[in-house]
């Protein structure tokens, strides 16, 4: 994705009534590092519960599968990957692992480490966008597509749409998906989630509008800038917002394009999808992609859930 790509996603963002970013640019180098950090605190339940799911459930996951290529969309550290990846190198004696993701310095970091902790695994990183690694897909078959970390909660109903198709397209009958999806709707544990005390989620959301300062050549004052993460109840969703505690200008100099932002404007930066299982399922079915199993922790805050293509 390049600047002007970025530029020209920035401008229709700020001309959306209400005003909103694409959350795929808080994911720089920068970005992705702040990432990892919001996932080590206590407060973030969401990888500690789904990690503990996956060590009960990749050996069985693997057995239901079969022997597949292993190809992730948003891999981030795979620090979690790296358990299935055992599961599958123990059971047919190697793997072949196609991590996706838009930081190539959160890759060269994974396949690093990969080669530590996951040293059966082939390691073919792809840097790019979910846009860019679609064709994947196609490549790989058998396999078995991994979408963690309720990643697919990002999604709006329209995109979410979009890009099921676009999976279901791509995946051939016998192909399957694993699927991590966020099912808590304990909105005190939700707010502590996106809230984290360390203050790492604020400094997340701000990273957006530091980076149309750094690449795109704004001077929007971050400092003024504050964090807001709010649970929805009508839309099932935490909402993720940087608040403009001031009025500023929005200079987009490559485009020579500016907006105002009056004080106390909220722009959406990110938002958080819940889910309830017995409406996942029927509404993927949809899509081609039948529940196989469903494993999930005794509280059954998280769920993964094992996919085939039919």
């Amino acid at each position: 994705m390049s600047d002007l790509d970025f530029a020209h996603s920035v401008i229709r963002g700020l001309s959306n009534t209400p005003r909103s970013l694409d959350c795929r640019y808080i994911y720089d180098d920068h970005g992705s590092r702040l990432f990892e950090l919001i996932c080590e605190q206590p407060e973030y339940y969401l990888t500690r519960v789904e990690r503990a799911i996956l060590l009960d459930a990749a050996d069985e996951i693997a057995r239901l599968t079969g022997s597949a290529a292993l190809i992730e969309f948003g891999s981030g550290n795979s620090t979690k990957t790296q358990i299935l990846l055992n599961a599958y190198a123990h059971r047919f004696g190697g793997v072949r692992y196609i991590p996706v993701d838009i930081s190539d310095s959160i890759l060269e970091q994974a396949e690093s480490e990969l080669a530590k902790t996951a040293p059966l695994a082939t390691v073919d990183s792809f840097h790019g966008s979910y846009e860019d690694a679609f064709h994947l897909l196609h490549s790989f078959s058998p396999l078995v597509f991994l979408f963690l970390g309720s990643n697919v909660g990002n999604l709006d109903a329209v995109e979410a749409t979009e890009f099921w198709w676009k999976i279901s397209s791509s995946l051939n009958p016998g192909d399957f998906c694993l699927l991590g999806v966020d099912t808590n709707e304990d909105t005190d544990a939700l707010h502590a989630a996106y809230n984290d005390a360390a203050g790492y989620s604020a400094e997340f959301t701000k990273n957006i509008f530091a980076r149309i300062n750094r690449d795109l050549g704004a001077s929007i004052d971050v400092d003024t800038i504050k964090h807001v993460a709010r649970y929805s109840p009508d839309h099932n969703r935490v909402e993720i917002f940087g608040k403009f505690t001031t009025a500023q200008q929005i200079h987009i100099e490559s485009l020579d394009h500016r907006v105002t932002i009056e004080e106390d404007e909220l722009i959406m930066t990110e938002i958080s999808r819940k889910f309830r299982i017995d409406e996942v399922q029927p509404y993927l079915k949809g899509f081609g992609l039948e529940s196989r199993q469903v494993f999930t922790n005794p509280e059954r805050t998280f769920a993964v859930m094992l996919l085939a293509r039919v």
